[in-house]
């Protein structure tokens, strides 16, 4: 069900000032189809003006096999913030059979990475339309493309970020525009298909089964989650009887127990922290793949399943992963970067949260992470960029802007803040945070300005040094720290936490 327009104004508001950062003709149905985008620094052609999507509903039918497209019907309500010749969407990987807006056919064609589409009619500013696609989703990897369908030992499971949802289904792939999701899946009997928020009903007819998913909470493209295997979801009940599901292969289903019942008592931590889990569900995806990283999917995070099952890393260090990924609910899927320069604000307080759950639980020090930290960060900043504007990825690489920079680079930004402003005012001010943006999208000045109302201080030549300058600051309350000279040997590209586990990954 679309959502009113009164209650998209603050989306909508929010969305329009980052499409005004670039210029765009929404031209006549004449003229040559371009890829459009919403002038995002590091992703320039990701996501496309002119409307604000309010709800996606989600159609695959899987064949039975990760190695043959699904069948898939992508139906978008949105509200138009222009007046439209043309609609463009992200979609790559894929094969379009036919598009139909607001019931009426309409001609397609693709420019780049968008699906541009011409209406019968233009569609007026200010009202709603309703565009289907019927389409295929390719499971196979994109020749020099990252994410999308990760193929797993028993199906299909989703890693869409930064900018790979498009890779899966016709949307407006930006983390600017959040949506409501309707997610249904038809699999052959034998199969389970989960997704993220809560199940709506499950049809079992034919030898197949429908399952159906609905969220309770606007989301970004990035973080949507569809797990297709021969597995067995486990419940358990979470603070204030918040229902927790984990989504696991069955075989491992005995292995994985023990760690993953340790999620409710996490939550409280993280509760405990900065106030009430923001969501209806949450759980783990233990997916029998190699990916190299666990990511933060709304609801469901989504893990390798090795990290648990294998004795490669320590039990201190696994449980701090799970924190980071959990932390991530809060930051980065409940409060959504507004641009993908905004990261640092996802990654930081995630490991901040990381190292704070190692150092509370396992004797880990918080002080002795960011020290190290501390005396990399010059070399993270010279290879990655500061922590709030991160050097863009290389073609083909679209994730290398998970830098060290936006992750122990960041939260040793925290760290800073915390010595300056006092333990107090900062915990209010993560707090605050979450609470004000919750369900919506802000940015790295929404921060500097939240952080000088909650402490009474100006904080602009603070944030200016910590956050943008080539060079680390000194760190208020340690004046002995050094940090390293640039071009000295050593790893820019590894994670405190893995330099002092032997892993890593974590998005």
């Amino acid at each position: 069900m679309p959502l009113t327009p009164a209650s998209l104004t603050r989306r909508r508001t929010s969305a329009a000032l980052l499409a005004s950062a670039v210029s765009v003709c929404l031209v006549a149905a004449s003229a040559p189809a371009v890829p459009l985008g919403v002038g995002d620094r590091l992703f320039p052609h990701l996501g496309n003006p002119g409307y604000d999507v309010a709800s996606y509903d989600l159609s695959f039918t899987y064949p039975g096999t990760n190695s043959e497209p699904l069948r898939a019907v992508t139906t978008i309500d949105a509200w138009a913030t222009a007046d439209l010749d043309r609609i463009n969407l992200d979609f790559a990987h894929g094969k379009v059979d036919s598009v139909e807006v607001d019931g009426d056919p309409a001609r397609f064609r693709t420019a780049g990475e968008d699906l541009v589409i011409t209406p019968e009619d233009a569609v007026s500013d200010d009202t709603w339309m309703r565009i289907t696609v019927r389409h295929t989703s390719d499971p196979v990897p994109a020749e020099g493309r990252e994410g999308g369908w990760v193929r797993t030992g028993d199906g299909l499971a989703m890693a869409n970020q930064a900018d790979a949802a498009h890779l899966v289904f016709p949307c407006n792939d930006h983390p600017s525009d959040k949506a409501m999701f309707t997610i249904r899946v038809t699999a052959p009997d034998g199969h389970t298909a989960v997704a993220n928020g809560l199940p709506a009903g499950v049809e079992r007819a034919g030898g197949q089964a429908t399952w159906t998913y609905r969220t309770r909470h606007p989301m970004a493209t990035e973080l949507t989650q569809v797990s297709i295997g021969r597995s067995t979801v486990l419940h358990r009940t979470g603070p204030h009887g918040l229902p927790v599901r984990d989504v696991v292969p069955t075989r491992y289903r005995e292995a994985l127990e023990p760690w993953l019942e340790k999620t409710p008592a996490q939550i409280a931590w993280m509760e405990n922290k900065v106030g009430r889990y923001p969501f209806e569900t949450y759980g783990v995806l233990a997916a029998d793949a190699s990916t190299g990283f666990e990511l933060e999917t709304q609801t469901l995070s989504l893990f390798e399943r090795e990290l648990f099952t294998e004795p490669v890393y320590p039990a201190w260090y696994v449980e701090s992963i799970m924190v980071h990924e959990l932390a991530h609910q809060w930051f980065g899927d409940s409060v959504t970067p507004r641009t993908w320069s905004d990261l640092w604000l996802n990654e930081g307080h995630a490991t901040w949260y990381e190292a704070l759950y190692a150092e509370e639980q396992a004797g880990k020090p918080m002080r002795d992470r960011m020290k190290l930290a501390y005396g990399a960060s010059d070399r993270w900043r010279a290879a990655g960029g500061p922590p709030a504007a991160p050097k863009a990825p290389e073609p083909g690489h679209k994730t290398d802007i998970f830098r060290p920079n936006v992750y122990d680079g960041a939260a040793l930004v925290l760290y800073a803040l915390r010595q300056e402003i006092g333990g107090p005012a900062f915990e209010r001010l993560q707090r605050e945070w979450v609470g004000r943006h919750q369900d919506g999208t802000a940015g790295t000045q929404d921060f500097v300005q939240l952080a000088a109302e909650i402490s009474g201080r100006d904080l602009d030549g603070f944030f200016q040094g910590w956050l943008y300058g080539e060079k680390t600051p000194p760190m208020p309350g340690h004046p002995d720290w050094k940090p390293e000279e640039p071009g000295k040997p050593g790893n820019p590209a590894k994670p405190v936490a893995a330099a002092v586990s032997g892993g890593g990954g974590a998005r």
